[in-house]
């Protein structure tokens, strides 16, 4: 087993995440082995953790905070680890989305990932690259922690109709995204909203954006092309993808239209309506 003088703890955040939980076990006189079993864990996963070469998740982190006692560290450590892990290009991206006091994003082929299932993930991620899905998938997913803050962001999803069509994962993974989109119906923060193919040739035929705005900083314009993602607060492409944003919108169906046409794809489409997939998020 690697030895804790290797590990350094400025070296990534996964890295000082090792050190801190080895300090505070080794501080409580357990052995990973005990530790593992007051936490429901083996004892494999905490040294494997404690050096580096497995994520830690958040609910581990929860029931080790409680176990030792460290007032809640590892808890908010794990968000900067699983940031960490993201590709170089999208940790701006997932930055801003924990920094925004809004967000518009406009979808034209894929549901929004601050909104995708774990089932949907896995398909999406493991389309093309199957190594490491558990890990990627779960670095994806905590990207969703930003709407369990005290002062969530509010979320504008504004989605082509073709997405709610990509079988992506099967028929079972579909029906269980689309519920899971029917769950935010309610909820004033999350607003999704379906552009169909009846609206035509639209401003967003260029293709997806996302613009995020903040309390005090400027307005933020994010485009991605395949491996990169380009970040700016340029006031004219701003303003200039601002105005394309409020025509989708208002060339959009209102959100009780889009939940209905969600519920009715996925029940045609996909199968009667029934729960969303055991894996879904809420």
């Amino acid at each position: 087993m690697t030895h804790i003088n290797v590990l350094d703890p400025g070296a990534s955040p996964l890295d000082y995440y090792g050190f801190e939980l080895r300090r505070y076990r080794e501080a409580a006189g357990l052995t990973q082995r005990q530790l593992g079993d007051i936490v429901n864990y083996t004892g494999s996963l905490v040294g494997q953790i404690e050096t580096a070469r497995k994520l830690p998740t958040p609910e581990f982190s929860e029931r080790v905070d409680a176990a030792l006692g460290t007032g809640g560290l590892l808890s908010r450590l794990v968000a900067l680890v699983m940031r960490s892990q993201l590709p170089a290009w999208f940790q701006q991206m997932a930055e801003l989305e924990t920094r925004a006091v809004e967000i518009c994003a406009f979808q034209t082929h894929m549901i929004h990932g601050l909104l995708q299932t774990r089932a949907y993930v896995r398909a999406v991620l493991g389309a093309y690259d199957p190594s490491d899905l558990d890990d990627r998938t779960a670095v994806r997913l905590a990207r969703q922690a930003i709407f369990a803050k005290a002062d969530p962001p509010i979320f504008w999803s504004v989605v082509s109709e073709s997405a709610l069509l990509q079988a992506i994962g099967g028929r079972e993974t579909m029906r269980g995204q689309l519920a899971h989109l029917l769950s935010f119906e309610d909820n004033p923060r999350i607003n999704v909203q379906v552009l169909p193919f009846s609206a035509g040739a639209h401003p967003g035929l260029t293709g997806s954006f996302s613009l995020f705005r903040f309390a005090g900083d400027p307005t933020i314009l994010y485009t991605e092309r395949y491996g990169s993602g380009h970040p700016t607060p340029n006031p004219e492409s701003v303003k200039d993808c601002s105005l394309r944003y409020d025509h989708l919108r208002a060339a959009a169906l209102s959100i009780k239209d889009s939940a209905e046409l969600i519920r009715r794809v996925m029940e045609e489409r996909y199968g009667e309506q029934g729960h969303a997939d055991e894996d879904s998020v809420a």
